[in-house]
């Protein structure tokens, strides 16, 4: 059995495991762990497709950045408090079920719409036609050009969220 075979078939069952563990866990710090142990393995997959670009981002940008900015805004608003299961009235917690049944629902008719819209694909090994879309220059051109205003927008909806996160702790204390 290849080396890539083992590998997979050790880490897609963890990273199945860290995700179901975390969607089941009531504890938000153990929650985000179990979300960075996912995005470690997703890293080894992106590795197993010889993808070390995305191997990088995925470790540098989510399992780091993002889940610092995560647990900081964690800690910053106190979430001990939700901990215990008395402290939540009834109505929130009929309220969180009914928001978690309609974004299930809106999540599943989505992706099957992204999936109507899904062609044959084939797969090339022309070493020309890979580099072209694998190129991290190609990669930053694009991003910084084409897709320069999908950056912006999303670095400001992490700054604005940063900021509701202090207001919102400033207003507890």
């Amino acid at each position: 059995m290849p080396l890539d075979n083992v590998v997979f078939w050790v880490f897609a069952p963890i990273a199945v495991a860290a995700a179901v563990a975390m969607l089941l866990t009531r504890h938000v710090i153990y929650a985000a762990l179990f979300l960075v142990a996912n995005f470690a393995c997703i890293a080894v997959m992106y590795l197993l497709l010889d993808a070390a670009f995305l191997f990088a981002v995925q470790i540098i940008v989510y399992a780091g950045a993002i889940m610092v900015l995560f647990l900081f805004v964690v800690m910053l608003l106190n979430q001990h408090k939700e901990d215990d299961p008395e402290a939540m009235p009834a109505s929130l917690v009929r309220i969180n079920s009914r928001g978690f049944v309609l974004l299930s629902v809106l999540l599943a008719v989505e992706l099957a719409v992204a999936l109507s819209r899904i062609g044959i694909t084939t797969f090339t090994t022309d070493a020309g036609a890979v580099a072209s879309i694998s190129s991290v220059a190609r990669i930053g051109t694009a991003l910084f050009t084409t897709h320069a205003f999908a950056f912006e927008v999303t670095s400001v909806l992490i700054l604005v969220s940063m900021v509701g996160a202090v207001v919102i702790a400033r207003r507890e204390h």
